[in-house]
């Protein structure tokens, strides 16, 4: 009687795991950083170069921030590139005969709800890397600086885990 005791309990926490973690709801907030790259205007050459200013940026930033293990980590290495960011930016603004500038800065923002795959962010307040290019009235580019979402080569965006299936596996493969 004991032993199935212990076994209906271990069955019932790997069920209750496996319902938390698909659940959908979150269990642990998770603290994004976002990228957004606003254009000059929305007029088609204006929005063309935001994807060239877009993919210098991200070039520049990904080998430094895919070292980043923190959110705090990688607001420090942006804080740090500030001035080459924006020296980045004006460079291929220049380099595709546009004469304005571009301004980057860290700042939090309210956000409407967006959708990067299957990931969604809620609408609020977000700490983001703002490059305004121009005016900045134009639609933007936006990605997800950190977890680096649009910083790595993987699409996997999480891996979800257990610790009482593993707790539960260990125990029963003796370890």
């Amino acid at each position: 009687m004991k032993k199935s005791g212990i076994t209906f309990f271990v069955v019932l926490l790997i069920v209750l795991s496996i319902i938390a973690v698909y659940s959908g709801v979150p269990k642990t907030h998770v603290e994004y950083l976002r990228i957004h790259i606003r254009a000059d205007s929305n007029e088609p050459s204006a929005q063309q170069v935001k994807y060239y200013v877009k993919e210098r940026v991200v070039d520049y930033l990904t080998p430094y921030l895919a070292e980043c293990n923190t959110k705090a980590a990688a607001i420090n290495t942006l804080t740090e590139r500030m001035g080459e960011i924006e020296r980045i930016c004006c460079a291929a603004l220049k380099e595709k005969g546009f004469d304005y500038g571009a301004t980057a800065r860290l700042k939090s923002e309210n956000f409407p709800t967006r959708a990067y795959g299957e990931l969604t962010l809620e609408s609020g307040f977000y700490d983001a890397l703002i490059i305004e290019l121009g005016s900045g009235e134009g639609d933007n580019w936006w990605c997800v600086v950190y977890p680096p979402l649009c910083f790595t080569e993987s699409n996997a965006l999480y891996v979800y885990k257990s610790k009482i299936y593993e707790i539960i596996k260990g125990f029963f493969e003796g370890n």
